[in-house]
């Protein structure tokens, strides 16, 4: 069994609509486990018998940040990412690392914590968020919510200071080929 810090947790992170979870997709494929931090709105809102609705995910998100701070969604990750620890894998990908608060969290438990930035155009992220079939969002909803996560998530700090950073304004097999390069990284 590997030492626990021989593996790399690697967090993915990016503005609404850049392609982070179509990069954790694609390391899946590969065979990293995918840790994605909202899942804990999903097991919270189903704890509490409440339906996923985008209103209910808020004020779970918002509630839980307020008990325990900007970091926690990371404080309830941790666990998880312990677990995957004590496996054979050699790398742990976060889907959706958010503030620097998380970051400066499990930078201080996992040391070899890096961060990967997925980038887009704010104008093709905005499209690609208009035309998705989950939770589509109109233009004004898209730059709402790309000023609501900088200014109160504090989202722009892990994406500045990325260790890794992908472009993704082109195909999705140039986007992958541009993945692969990371993944060198990770061996």
């Amino acid at each position: 069994m590997p030492k626990q810090n021989s593996q790399i947790v690697i967090a993915v992170v990016g503005m609404p609509g850049s392609g982070k979870s179509l990069a954790c997709d694609y390391f899946k494929t590969k065979g990293y486990p995918i840790l994605r931090f909202g899942d804990q709105t999903d097991l919270g809102l189903k704890e509490q018998g409440l339906p996923l609705t985008p209103d209910n995910e808020q004020h779970y998100r918002e509630a839980l940040r307020q008990k325990l701070g900007m970091a926690a969604y990371a404080i309830k990750i941790e666990p998880r990412i312990r677990q995957l620890s004590t496996s054979k894998v050699e790398s742990i990908i976060l889907d959706g690392l958010y503030s620097w608060e998380e970051y400066l969290y499990l930078k201080e438990k996992f040391p070899q914590l890096k961060l990967l930035s997925i980038y887009a155009r704010p104008e093709i992220r905005r499209e690609r968020l208009k035309n998705r079939q989950i939770r589509p969002l109109t233009e004004v909803q898209a730059k709402a919510r790309d000023l609501a996560e900088l200014n109160n998530l504090n989202k722009a700090e892990p994406i500045a200071l990325a260790d890794y950073l992908v472009v993704n304004e082109g195909s999705i097999p140039a986007f992958h080929q541009e993945l692969d390069k990371v993944l060198i990284f990770l061996r």
